[in-house]
């Protein structure tokens, strides 16, 4: 609606900032979380990622989301389901066990906090609480 397109107007002007902030607090987070047993996200080269979302793997990954909401650490799993096993697709005949790769995935996949307006001392608190989770 006008109202909805007016308020995007606006913040167009800020997406450029905005995305250049992310691509920071990610470059930081790898930087940071380089050697721990995490999968990171990955940074093609020739290509630019504006990282809506910073998704990282590890096998025990409840445990892991557990520690960090005890320490006041929000996180997310956007995609606990693989499209395969969705209720929208049983008609195409797939189950458990027909994509292993993408159902391990699934399992292992924590989104960490990442938003323009996420302040680098958060980044190194988040990190520091992943550290400390390893060195338990």
């Amino acid at each position: 609606d006008e109202l909805q397109a007016g308020i995007l107007r606006v913040k167009l002007r800020h997406l450029d900032a905005w995305n250049t902030r992310r691509m920071q607090l990610a470059d930081l987070y790898r930087e940071l979380l380089a050697n721990t047993e995490l999968i990171l996200p990955g940074q093609p080269r020739n290509s630019t990622h504006v990282f809506h979302q910073f998704v990282i793997r590890h096998p025990r990954r409840d445990a892991l989301r557990q520690y960090l909401k005890e320490r006041g650490v929000h996180t997310l799993v956007h995609y606990p389901v693989p499209v395969h096993l969705q209720p929208a697709y049983e008609n195409l005949g797939y189950s458990q066990g027909s994509f292993p790769n993408t159902e391990l995935v699934s399992r292992e996949v924590l989104s960490l906090p990442l938003y323009p307006e996420l302040s680098e001392e958060d980044v190194h608190r988040v990190c520091g609480a992943i550290l400390d989770f390893f060195s338990q």
